[in-house]
């Protein structure tokens, strides 16, 4: 593929143009922290980032295209682990979310956005395609775990992802309180229980009752009682 056809925001890694791109990322970062989506525009971009309008245009093309790159750069920082056990990649997932938005710029970011988002109908459209793109890949985690028997074979694997990563959400935007290692251990546990139960199937199937409650990293058990 030459330049010329790569996607908006690709880039080839290492010398100039690894140091536009990043140049530019820092400055959508910090116009959004300071003024929120409804302020960015390409100019605002150009000017704080020093790269030339025209080239923030045959990159990115429009701000939308900027922001959805930035969100994606983001998440790398939230890398997927690949254990062979479900309820351990649960776990660890669940761990390097909350180590992820102890940071108080990756805070900042999800709180402009999402704050925008509610108001800003464009705002909305990256907002929603991004975690779309999220869900998606995360989504192989249990994909991997009905392979191997783990779960029910129909889970459904973004649904599984939702509830991971709604209480990280709810507690940074919502209860505004911190994100800890306690909520990490308590959502994986959560999740591994109602995922066993069948409570994310496909079609939203009754789930299975019955069952003991799993701790995370253990095997299911029936009950003998």
């Amino acid at each position: 593929m030459t330049p010329a056809q790569q996607p908006p925001g690709e880039t080839r890694p290492g010398g100039r143009t690894a140091r536009t791109r990043a140049a530019v990322l820092d400055a959508v970062e910090a116009e959004l922290s300071e003024g929120g989506f409804a302020a960015l525009s390409m100019e605002r971009i150009a000017q704080r980032s020093g790269i030339h309008l025209a080239t923030l245009y045959r990159r990115w093309r429009s701000v939308e295209g900027l922001v959805c790159e930035l969100l994606t750069e983001a998440s790398t920082g939230i890398p997927l682990p690949d254990t062979g056990s479900l309820p351990e990649d649960l776990r660890l997932l669940a761990r390097r979310i909350g180590t992820f938005y102890t940071a108080a710029p990756m805070r900042r970011l999800v709180e402009a956005v999402v704050s925008s988002a509610a108001r800003i109908p464009r705002a909305d459209t990256v907002l929603a395609d991004f975690f779309h793109d999220r869900l998606q890949v995360a989504g192989g985690l249990v994909r991997r775990g009905i392979e191997r028997g783990e779960v029910p074979p129909d889970t459904d694997p973004e649904a599984v992802m939702s509830a991971l990563g709604a209480p990280f959400y709810y507690r940074i935007l919502i209860a505004r309180g911190p994100v800890d290692a306690d909520l990490a251990e308590s959502t994986a546990t959560a999740v591994w229980a109602a995922t066993l139960a069948g409570a994310y199937r496909v079609g939203g199937a009754t789930p299975v009752v019955g069952r003991a409650t799993p701790v995370v990293g253990r095997q299911r058990t029936d009950r003998t009682d």
